[in-house]
This record gives structure tokens, C-alpha cells and sequence, in this order.
């Protein structure tokens, strides 16, 4: 076994090594310019992004010509909220999203507002989810917009993306889904599901980072955020970056091939981990349904402890309390909050993102660890008392103190 454990695969997962043997002839033999039409070093690229974007695309049940290659889940979400806010300010300027969103969608709303969208953060039950009824209650002639999260990045909860979409739609209204933490997971079909745009990232399943991309509906019209050549259809210029393309696209394939049976082994070791823990220790608990997650995912609070000693003693173990993105904020989960999670809990909570690299004999390992640690910091600090009638004391020690256990 290999140390330190990595799972925190929320953050970001290891690239696999097909997807590195895929990109690399792009950057040596293959180094044309995808957007040059007039040698065999463009047509190479041309045709190498278009099978990318091809199995992108099958991955979610796309069509290719919809979707829009980005850096990453981020400018997705950017260009999906201001893109079709702005471009539908005639018909309305309200915005409904979740309290529970990753940051790439909260920050962007926060910018909305300060335009002049109008924008309603939704509640979410104790289990993490947004009942439908609250959204169909928040809907109004004016609504353009709503955009949920298919899956936390904080506790893995899977929101019914369907259902959702049918209400908002209903009213009138675009739905969009940051799937970040969802495609190459879980099934995901934009069509079954109503959805008419979608962002995703290659570097939460196994693909690089730097490369992303949004689908959006044939037929929709959203403004670009950038601008020059007329990239993408017009709605993300920019020379494409082929090499991250390709592996994206081996990425995505990988996937759709075994999705299936890692999702089985993924939800194996997560409850592995999960009972393990029960075991091994009292006063632990699950943040988010157990039922609608993710299966590679767990958000666990071990009641009694200090949040920051109990990272910092797993010194052998790659795991967070919250998002990667929102590591340097002091402030606690907004997510666990949202859930009603006190704030001393919140931060005495660890979440685990296991992968496809990980193995039983990790998981174990890190039980065994939790064990350890979570016990000692349980653990009464003994009771110090002053000794002011001590006659051991120097005649030297003037104004010090001399603390003796009780």
C-alpha cells in the first residue's frame, strides 16, 4: 500500500493512464491547430476534437453540435447563467437557484444580482434534497432560470434533476444542472431529463484539468463571454486546446464503458467505510440522504472532536471538511448549514470522495487510522492545578508558576 491515501475525489481524481496515452501524441505529432483548414496538422486536431466531442456527448445523451468546449465546470456555469440571463432580459430577470450550491454558481448569481437579476436561493430539506413543491411555489411570470446541482460536491446528495426540470420547464422557465460532481458517476441524459443546460468537468472523472463543457439545447440563445474568431459556434472563441479535448473525450468514453460496474464497486467500498466506521466508533453520522447519493461519496461528522485537529492528524489520508474551491475560508460547510448541521458538528465533519484507483485494503487502513485518532482526541486532557504551597520551589522562581497534575 502506497502513502498517503488519496479520497478526495470530490476535488479532483487522478488522471488515468489511458487518458495520458491518448492526449500525449497531441502535444508532440499532432500539434496542429484544429482550426486550420488547410494542412494535415489541422485536420488531425479537427477530427480528433470532433471524436472527443462525439463521446462527450454520448455520455450524456447529447447531441455533438450541442455542446460548447470551456476550461472547466466554472466558465460552464458562468457562461450558462449570464449567458442566457443576459440574453433574455426582454422576457424577464429572475434567477432561482439552491442554498446549497458549490460556489461556481453562487458567486456568479451574487454578480447577477449586482445587475439588476433578481435572484431566490431555495432551501433544501435535512436530507440535502429541494422538494419540487418549493421550487413550484418560488416560480414566477418572470422566471427565466433555474439552475440545480445534480450531485453536492460537499455531501454527495443526488437531486431529482427530472422531476425539477419538469416543473420548471412547466412555468415556462430554462432548466440548468451543474453535473460536475455527476457525469462519468451516474447515468445522465439530458433528453430523459428535461434538461436544457448542463455543465461538466474532465478532472472529477479522471480526465485533466483545464478542460470542461457546456451543453446547451439546439435552438437556445445565450450571449458569449468571449469574444474573437467565432470559436464553438460563437459562443466560446478561443483556439481550442486539443490535447485536454482528447482526453476529455477518453475520458468520457472510459466511463460510458464501465459505469456500471464501478458504480457497483465504488458503492461497495463506501459502505465498507461507512460500517467500518460504526464499528470501530459511537457518535459518528452520515450528512445527506444515504438514499439518493452519489456512490463514491460520504460526508461524515465524528461528534466530539475538533475539526482541524482531526485533518491535521490524518497525515496519511487525503480527505477535506468542504469544498477544494472554498478551502482558504475559515467559515464553516454552507451546505452542512443549510442541512441545519450545528456549526461545531460542521466543522468535526470529513468528507470522503473514494475513486477508481482505490482499494479495500485502503479503506480499511483509513478506518483503523480514524479509529486512532478520533479516540485520542476524545480523549480527557488531564487537569492542571497551581502548587502555590509547593516547598520544592526555588528561591529563584520569583513570579512563575509551576503547574502539577491533579
Amino acid at each position: 500500500m502506497t502513502l498517503p491515501i488519496y479520497m478526495d475525489g470530490h476535488a479532483t481524481t487522478r488522471v488515468d493512464p489511458r487518458v495520458v496515452d491518448a492526449m500525449v501524441p497531441f502535444f508532440s505529432e499532432h500539434y496542429g491547430n484544429a482550426a486550420s483548414r488547410h494542412h494535415q496538422f489541422g485536420w488531425a486536431a479537427r477530427d480528433a476534437v470532433a471524436e472527443a466531442r462525439s463521446a462527450v456527448a454520448t455520455l450524456i445523451g447529447a447531441s455533438p453540435r450541442e455542446l460548447v468546449f470551456t476550461s472547466g465546470a466554472t466558465e460552464s456555469n458562468n457562461l450558462a447563467l449570464k449567458g442566457v440571463m443576459d440574453a433574455s432580459r426582454e422576457h424577464g430577470n429572475h434567477l432561482i437557484t439552491v442554498s446549497t450550491e458549490h460556489r461556481a454558481i453562487l458567486d456568479p448569481c451574487a454578480r447577477l444580482e449586482q445587475q439588476g437579476v433578481t435572484v431566490s436561493y431555495l432551501p433544501v430539506r435535512e436530507d440535502g434534497l429541494l422538494d419540487p413543491n418549493t421550487l413550484a411555489d418560488q416560480l414566477r411570470p418572470t422566471t427565466v432560470l433555474v439552475s440545480v446541482m445534480s450531485a453536492n460536491n460537499e455531501i454527495g446528495v443526488l437531486q431529482p434533476v427530472a422531476e425539477l426540470a419538469r416543473v420548471a420547464r412547466s412555468a415556462g422557465a430554462l432548466f440548468h444542472t451543474d453535473a460536475a460532481q455527476a457525469v462519468g458517476k451516474v447515468p445522465v441524459d439530458v433528453v430523459a431529463d428535461g434538461i436544457d443546460l448542463l455543465s461538466l468537468t474532465a478532472h472529477k472523472f479522471y480526465g485533466p484539468k483545464g478542460i470542461g463543457a457546456l451543453f446547451v439545447r439546439r435552438g437556445l440563445t445565450l450571449t458569449p463571454m468571449v469574444d474573437g474568431g467565432g470559436h464553438e459556434s460563437g459562443r466560446r472563441s478561443g483556439s481550442l486546446n486539443v490535447p485536454a479535448i482528447v482526453g476529455l473525450g477518453r475520458a468520457a468514453a472510459l466511463c460510458q464503458a464501465g459505469m456500471a460496474d464501478e458504480a457497483a464497486r465504488m458503492t461497495r467500498m463506501r459502505d465498507r467505510l461507512w460500517v467500518g466506521l460504526q464499528r470501530a466508533l459511537t457518535g459518528v453520522s452520515v450528512n445527506g440522504s444515504l438514499v439518493a447519493r452519489l456512490p463514491h461519496s460520504l460526508n461524515v461528522t465524528f461528534d466530539g472532536v475538533n475539526g482541524e485537529q482531526l485533518l491535521m492528524g490524518l497525515v496519511d489520508v487525503a480527505v477535506s471538511s468542504g469544498a477544494a474551491c472554498s478551502s482558504s475560508r475559515v467559515e464553516s460547510s454552507h451546505v452542512l448549514a443549510a442541512l441545519g448541521v450545528p456549526e461545531s458538528a460542521a466543522r468535526a465533519s470529513v468528507r470522503f470522495g473514494l475513486g477508481r484507483f482505490n482499494t479495500e485494503a485502503e479503506v480499511d487502513r483509513v478506518v483503523e487510522t480514524l479509529r486512532s485518532l478520533v479516540t485520542g482526541l476524545r480523549t480527557p486532557v488531564p487537569v492542571f492545578e497551581l502548587a502555590d504551597d509547593d516547598p520544592e520551589l526555588p528561591p529563584s522562581w520569583g513570579e512563575e508558576r509551576v503547574l502539577k497534575v491533579n
